[in-house]
């Protein structure tokens, strides 16, 4: 990056490449998948980043999802200046993991209990474990470009940033965990039905992004998510739907509730901790009855339930619960978004497909439809390089991976949606 509107950040990443792996802490961030450094930021307000050299952009990531009020929600960061006052951490019980704990169960009717941990991986992680003690099966069934974290048995064509380091079955797997992940295509409830046949008995959960998230944005086909239910009710498979990204974002009760599909384990991240580290995991009472300190299944965590965390997240799922015509307002943004960008793309003549469900979409360079991990790895990349370079040198920062959803927020208004169009068009 030689731009001089970029030295700082020029700087600062080879500052980083001296002491942290690559010069990041999580590897999508390298810009390995759109050519040249990171951009290294300081603040952000509302709808707009500002980095290190000054400069700003319409943030399009919101941090991967959690930001959905815009950055700074004036409610949420002084419920967190009077928590600093107080303490950051005890590793004892607090009433405020309770409130997060209430305020989750009173939008998701169907859940019985939550247990709050640190990150997306570890609630995924802990889920898979829960299902496999109370069903006492070892396999699990997963998709093709499905992230769940990088737990060990996740790793088997991952999709987002593991799928942009062409490398989606990690060094450092062992051949045993990779025996009992079982692959699927998402979208191919068929070969869902054959996989199970062909190891009945033994398949202890299935696990799935309700709406894909880490190979573009890819909601699921019509009969996909209740053909996947009732193959577990008949089977006696625990179905997991992981809401990392998709909770609290597509409705007050996530893709499940705007679905109306109900699996018996969820995993959640991101916009429950408002920005914060955070996860969860939660279900049915049946099965968390076979989790610690209550049964045998193991999982703890010193930080879980951070005082921090839990206020963030509960005044931002207070603000969603008490608003919900923001989500009607955000899905509109987004549709606005993508009806501009389909203009856009059919004036330059050249093949897209753009995928969307309420504040999430992807723009994809190719000619077919994206449904699934195979159409999704068919797009132009080089394409994507160009127009990512031109909307960031524009100050649209938008996912550096053609493999990633953009995240909408409710900051985000008329006036940096016609900006965005308009950067678009001199694409």
């Amino acid at each position: 990056m030689s731009d001089i509107r970029y030295n700082r950040s020029k700087s600062l990443f080879e500052r980083a490449c001296k002491s942290i792996p690559g010069g990041v802490n999580s590897p999508v961030r390298a810009f390995n998948a759109v050519g040249g450094s990171p951009i290294f930021f300081k603040k952000a307000k509302g709808a707009y980043l500002y980095d290190e050299d000054g400069n700003t952009y319409i943030d399009y990531i919101n941090s991967w999802g959690p930001m959905i009020l815009g950055h700074g929600k004036e409610e949420v960061v002084e419920a967190v200046k009077a928590q600093a006052d107080h303490a950051f951490s005890f590793g004892a019980p607090t009433e405020l993991e309770i409130e997060v704990a209430e305020q989750i169960r009173q939008m998701v009717p169907w859940l019985d209990l939550v247990r709050m941990v640190n990150s997306g991986t570890e609630a995924c992680m802990s889920a898979i474990r829960l299902a496999r003690g109370y069903t006492g099966r070892d396999k699990v069934i997963k998709f093709a470009g499905c992230y769940h974290g990088h737990a060990d048995s996740f790793l088997i064509q991952a999709g987002s940033g593991a799928l942009t380091l062409g490398e989606p079955n990690s060094p450092g797997v062992t051949a045993g965990t990779a025996q009992d992940t079982l692959l699927a295509q998402f979208n191919d409830l068929a070969g869902v039905v054959e996989l199970v046949s062909n190891n009945a008995g033994n398949v202890a959960a299935i696990i799935v992004e309700p709406v894909a998230g880490n190979m573009g944005c890819i909601p699921p086909s019509d009969e996909f998510l209740g053909g996947l239910r009732s193959l577990c009710d008949r089977e006696g498979i625990v179905l997991i739907f992981d809401e990392v990204m998709t909770g609290f974002r597509l409705s007050t009760a996530g893709a499940a509730g705007r679905l109306g599909i109900v699996p018996d384990l969820v995993t959640y991240g991101k916009v429950i901790g408002g920005g914060m580290p955070v996860g969860a995991f939660g279900g049915k009472r049946e099965i968390f009855e076979h989790l610690a300190p209550t049964g045998p299944v193991y999982q703890a965590g010193t930080l879980s339930g951070n005082p921090l965390a839990m206020v963030s997240g509960y005044h931002t799922l207070k603000y969603l619960s008490d608003h919900p015509e923001l989500y009607e307002r955000i899905d509109n943004t987004t549709a606005q978004i993508h009806s501009d960008m389909e203009s856009v793309m059919n004036e330059k003549g050249m093949p897209f497909q753009i995928n969307r469900i309420g504040s999430m979409i992807s723009l994809h360079f190719c000619e077919n439809p994206v449904t699934d991990f195979t159409s999704a790895t068919v797009g132009n990349n080089e394409t994507f390089k160009k127009f990512f370079h031109h909307m960031l040198s524009n100050g649209v920062y938008l996912p550096p991976s053609a493999y990633e959803t953009w995240f909408i927020s409710d900051a985000i208004g008329q006036e940096e949606v016609e900006k965005t169009v308009e950067t678009m068009r001199s694409f």
